[in-house]
Parts: structure tokens; C-alpha cells; sequence
């Protein structure tokens, strides 16, 4: 998990953010329920598994905004949806880095974007690792799922 923890806090203040703390640690079952914008990236190589990035659809749209320095976002047009993706992409391949300092070598899918209410995903393992990150008083939770 910390892989992750630390990729956010290496990369959102260089993205234009100014407070990054760790919120809720939890465990959930592999079938997990969200709403709001949910972002996958599959992990594979030495480990595999997935990675499922939460935020609320207005939170979404703030983390977006601050990404197109500033410029509003009403709604996910492609650049809005790309600057996420994007940035899902950013955090997953720092974490990833970090994996390889320690020895442990992993590739990332592109990342898949879902919005919406009660978005069914499941993970590919029976045991999730959820942390919540804050990001300028944004929650985003990152449940972590590694095959064993």
C-alpha cells in the first residue's frame, strides 16, 4: 500500500495541489459498489492485480479543473475524462517505480473510466486494501488488489 500513498504524495503537488493526507485504512471483499467516478488500472507483471481509483462526481470535476489549470469543468467532456485518466495513470506508474526500487517488476494497463451510481466492480482478488487519500479536502479511495 504505500507504494500508492507515496505516489500521491510525490505527484499532486507537482499537478497544482497543496495538502495530501492519508484518511480511512480499511479491507473490503472482492465485489465492491461505487458511485461517482471510478477509474481501473490493471497491474501485471511480478504482481497482479488491479487498482480502483474512487471520487465523488464533484470532486472529480475539481481534481480535473485544477489538472487544465483552472480552466471549469460542468461535465466530463474528453478532456476532462483525459486529464483523470491521466492522472490515475501518474499515480499508478509512481507507485509502480517505486515497486521496482524494490525489486518488484510491474507494467499498468491504460486506464478504464466508469461514472455513475452503484457501479458494480470486481476485483481480482477475494481481499481489497482501501485506503482514502485527501487531497485538498477531496477523498479519493484506492482499494489495491493483488493476486496471490
Amino acid at each position: 500500500m504505500n507504494p500508492f500513498v507515496e505516489s500521491f504524495v510525490t505527484v499532486m503537488p507537482q499537478l497544482g495541489f497543496h495538502d495530501v493526507k492519508k484518511g480511512k485504512l480499511g479491507v473490503k471483499s472482492r465485489d465492491l459498489i461505487a458511485s461517482g467516478l471510478i477509474i481501473i488500472v490493471g497491474i501485471v507483471g511480478e504482481l497482479r492485480g488491479n487498482i480502483v481509483y474512487c471520487i465523488g462526481i464533484e470532486d472529480a470535476k475539481k481534481v480535473a479543473s485544477t489538472m487544465m489549470m483552472g480552466m471549469p469543468v460542468s461535465d466530463f467532456d474528453d478532456l476532462s475524462r483525459s486529464a483523470l485518466s491521466e492522472l490515475t495513470n501518474m499515480l499508478t506508474a509512481n507507485a509502480a517505480t517505486s515497486f521496482s526500487r524494490m525489486g518488484i517488476v510491474i507494467d499498468i494497463s491504460t486506464p478504464t473510466l466508469l461514472y455513475g451510481e452503484n457501479i458494480s466492480v470486481e476485483m481480482s482478488s477475494n481481499q481489497v486494501l482501501s485506503v482514502e487519500l485527501i487531497v485538498d479536502e477531496m477523498p479519493i479511495e484506492v482499494d489495491i488488489a493483488f493476486e496471490t
